[in-house]
């Protein structure tokens, strides 16, 4: 596989050399990306037998049969994506290594033109991504508890901020209208700007990570993200941006995004219903962070967090559980009804555990009530609390109202929210933008 993708660079290097034009390293992007995709297909199903033998694997727990699955197989696909990272590194450079570009300014013969921070920003991203593919190989290994791995991706992000600093990254943000006539134009966050960096950077890795639980539904999430931040920044690129700085950022975004959402696909045709593989913690974090070095380099990380909106609402529906004001069991995933074949929300029993329910978590669980947003499958009228509703997760959430439903057409559910939030954010990316900035 290595060397198919090493030759085929070599030829598309050399292709690129001789039919030169304004978008050929992003020609040569897509091709790369393909052969990473077909090569991920092809790799995956012979791993297979490798993985399980390794003890890296787990039981499928929402079939009837439970299947024993290789796991962690988002190992070999975040590999085979940095080989074609590694490999793609000379494309955007070519004019130089071919000699058309000058390599002296005009006015300063001592000065050079190469774009050594533009090879900067390559080589600490790709860094930044493999720091985050070893840490969470790790966690799939080592299934490290929460309380640490939690910050994992803030220090696999730090060489990405590093570069960020040393480049003279900006700091500041843009403010709405509405506040312009009190603090400006823009605000210089100095270095609360790194703080909200390394907060993405978590964010992004772990959001996917607990979105997660059934065939399809981790692979899919950020096939669908990932062709957002695509067509997003497609429009960009256009010959009419005057903004060359922006087009060569959204080139940046093009040239992580597209090898990724290549071999993701190939990951998701295994990982969909009847899964073949599981994919991982390692895949969440290394989407995640791949994620988030395109949004905070391409500078457009507020666009990114609207891609997000399942996500987000996932993670803030589940803070009264993941906070513990709740009870929140090891597992939230939904459960499988034996007698049909087809999937029901998990539940939970706040009380059961002996340990009262905070003040905080009655408040959380009756405000979600009247929200529409939680199901009660046992009220105590005498006490006026909730003996038994739903785990507090957008899968759960999709079974209690849709439910029950077979594996597949609950993945299916899923992503066509996470479609229909993508929608929304370019609606608001593009339309409702106006009214704010």
């Amino acid at each position: 596989m290595g060397i198919v993708l090493t030759v085929l660079s070599a030829l598309s290097l050399a292709a690129a050399m001789i039919f030169k034009g304004e978008h050929t390293t992003l020609i040569i992007s897509v091709i790369m990306s393909i052969i990473a995709g077909l090569s991920a297909y092809s790799t995956l199903p012979k791993l297979k037998d490798t993985f399980i033998k390794a003890h890296l694997s787990g039981k499928d727990m929402l079939k009837p049969n439970k299947p024993l699955l290789p796991e962690t197989m988002g190992l070999p696909v975040a590999i085979i994506y940095l080989i074609t990272l590694f490999l793609f590194i000379p494309f955007p450079f070519i004019d130089w290594f071919e000699g058309s570009a000058k390599l002296v300014h005009e006015n300063d013969p001592n000065l050079g033109t190469f774009p050594y921070h533009k090879l900067g920003e390559i080589l600490s991203s790709i860094l930044a991504i493999q720091s985050m593919i070893l840490l969470g190989f790790a966690d799939d290994v080592l299934d490290v508890r929460w309380r640490y791995k939690v910050w994992l991706p803030a220090m696999a992000g730090i060489p990405l901020m590093i570069f960020y600093y040393t480049n003279k990254g900006v700091t500041y943000v843009m403010m709405p209208l509405q506040l312009r006539p009190y603090v400006g134009d823009l605000v210089d966050l100095g270095p609360l700007y790194y703080v909200y960096m390394g907060m993405l950077i978590i964010f992004c890795t772990h959001s996917i990570n607990i979105l997660a639980g059934i065939n399809g539904i981790e692979a899919g999430q950020s096939v669908v993200i990932g062709l957002s931040v695509i067509i997003n920044d497609l429009l960009y690129i256009s010959d009419s941006n005057p903004d060359r700085a922006s087009v060569e950022a959204h080139l940046f975004s093009l040239y992580f995004i597209i090898p990724f959402v290549g071999v993701t696909l190939a990951l998701l045709w295994h990982n969909w219903f009847p899964a073949r593989l599981f994919v991982g913690d390692t895949f969440c974090y290394f989407a995640g962070m791949t994620f988030a070095v395109v949004g905070i380099l391409g500078h457009f990380s507020k666009t990114l967090l609207l891609f997000f909106m399942p996500q987000i609402f996932n993670f803030l529906y589940s803070c009264p559980q993941l906070f513990r004001f709740v009870e929140c069991p090891r597992h939230r995933m939904p459960r499988l009804d034996p007698e049909t074949g087809l999937l029901k929300c998990s539940t939970v029993r706040p009380y059961d555990k002996g340990k009262p329910v905070s003040v905080l978590g009655h408040m959380f669980l009756k405000l979600l009530h009247a929200l529409g947003l939680l199901k009660v499958f046992e009220y105590d009228e005498k006490e006026g609390r909730i003996i038994e509703c739903n785990n507090l997760t957008l899968l759960n959430l999709v079974l209690a109202h849709l439910g029950p439903m077979s594996e597949r057409n609950t993945t299916i559910s899923v992503l066509s929210i996470q479609v229909l939030a993508s929608l929304f954010a370019f609606f608001i990316r593009y339309q409702l933008v106006h009214f704010v900035y």
